[in-house]
């Protein structure tokens, strides 16, 4: 029998990283990032210089002098007295707040005013027609004002809620709104609360859990569960349960009118509520037309299989069409997360205190440091929108189309 012998294979030259197409591109790529490196250390190193020029340094260890200034909606305890590297943790914490809120409030909108837009009702689709194009057709600083003008100047003063001044609380007298900001009952944390607090959270994932399990269920069998009503009793019942069993730990500190103002209680100023109703009510005119786009995206037989088979309108929707919607809403949803994160930096027109303002405002300005604040301002922006791709992206990885 005959031996076939193959051809020796030639040796890895260097001329190979430039004319084969196996090395080119990782060539190009290494070359282009140690340019950049490049460049990014000639910037560095000029800017030391320059500002060594000046008579400064490059350093960071301006955060932890004193503050010397009072933050008005705190998250987390926080006097003049404390450091700048506190008040700009409590500035995170403001625009971390009014950023979940507002994508929560905005996703919410977006929604029902995407889906009522292609109602068959002429009044109800032409009133979010022309909520969509007033909000997206404004300038979004324009409606914060608005915002903040109303609850500053169509809300009643302190002094009105004493007797015979006209105005009252609501809920029971647990809430005041005025035009100082909205005063709720604050939760007294007791002994044993910690336990009912740990029940309510294993409640939240053991709701997470059956509707997975539904699901699965309903797919596999056809056969659908009270997911709503067993929903409802898994958020009340337990923790109730032990709530009255351990005697009832949490309690509340109601807001009482006292001299001048409210005191107890829990005071939401209203710049934060001007903020977050702005921003959420700006972004979900988006959020709508990228529902309704997402909703046309669907082809019409599927409705019209849904309905032949005997399923209502609204089962229609949560079970047909908004699955396979999802797949086009997701992508240009996690753009408007990340505007709606970034848009909170126009807080300072209604002087809510988050990081654009402590961090990026007064910091600077006491401080001096322009290049080092602004340099942490933008990490914290970067690292927060990363966090926020990250987790939409994953979401849209479990319910894109699963190829075979």
């Amino acid at each position: 029998m005959a031996e076939v012998t193959l051809p020796p294979r030639d040796g890895f030259r260097l001329s190979q990283l430039l004319y084969d197409a196996r090395y080119r591109s990782l060539t190009i790529q290494v070359v282009a990032a140690m340019l950049l490196m490049l460049s990014l250390a000639w910037l560095v190193d000029n800017t030391v210089q320059n500002l060594a020029a000046l008579g400064k340094d490059f350093s960071f260890a301006f955060l932890w002098t004193t503050a010397g200034y009072d933050i008005n909606q705190q998250i987390i305890p926080f006097s003049s007295q404390d450091t700048h590297a506190r008040a700009a943790l409590v500035g995170i914490l403001n625009t971390l707040v009014v950023a979940f809120m507002g994508c929560i409030l905005a996703t919410v909108i977006g929604v029902l005013a995407g889906v009522l837009r292609l109602s068959k009702n002429f009044v109800v689709s032409g009133i979010m027609t022309f909520y969509v194009e007033a909000m997206r057709n404004t300038p979004l600083l324009i409606w914060i004002l608005i915002v903040f003008a109303v609850m500053t100047e169509a809300t009643p003063q302190p002094r009105d809620f004493r007797e015979g001044g006209g105005a009252s609380m609501i809920l029971w007298d647990s809430v005041a709104i005025s035009n100082r900001g909205v005063f709720v009952p604050k939760p007294v944390w007791g002994e044993g609360s910690g336990l009912v607090l740990a029940v309510f959270l294993l409640s939240l994932a053991a709701i997470f859990i059956l509707r997975r399990v539904a699901r699965k269920r309903q797919e596999q069998t056809g056969q659908q569960l009270p997911v709503v009503r067993l929903s409802l009793a898994l958020f009340f019942l337990p923790t109730l349960l032990v709530f009255f069993v351990l005697g009832r730990p949490i309690t509340l500190d109601y807001p009482a009118l006292g001299g001048f103002n409210f005191v107890g209680g829990i005071q939401i100023r209203n710049s934060l509520i001007a903020l977050w109703l702005a921003l959420s009510l700006y972004t979900s005119a988006f959020i709508a037309e990228i529902v309704r786009s997402g909703i046309l995206a669907v082809s019409r037989g599927q409705t019209e299989a849904a309905f032949a088979l005997g399923m209502q309108p609204n089962r229609t929707m949560q079970l047909v069409i908004l699955p396979q919607a999802l797949r086009v809403i997701i992508p240009p949803l996690i753009s408007q997360f990340l505007n709606l994160t970034k848009n909170s930096s126009l807080a300072l027109a209604v002087g809510y205190m988050d990081v654009r303002s402590t961090l990026g405002g007064i910091t600077i300005n006491q401080t001096g440091r322009e290049i080092e604040g602004i340099l942490l301002l933008g990490t914290f922006y970067l690292i927060v929108s990363l966090i926020i791709s990250s987790l939409m992206n994953y979401y849209n990885s479990g319910v894109k189309l699963k190829e075979r």
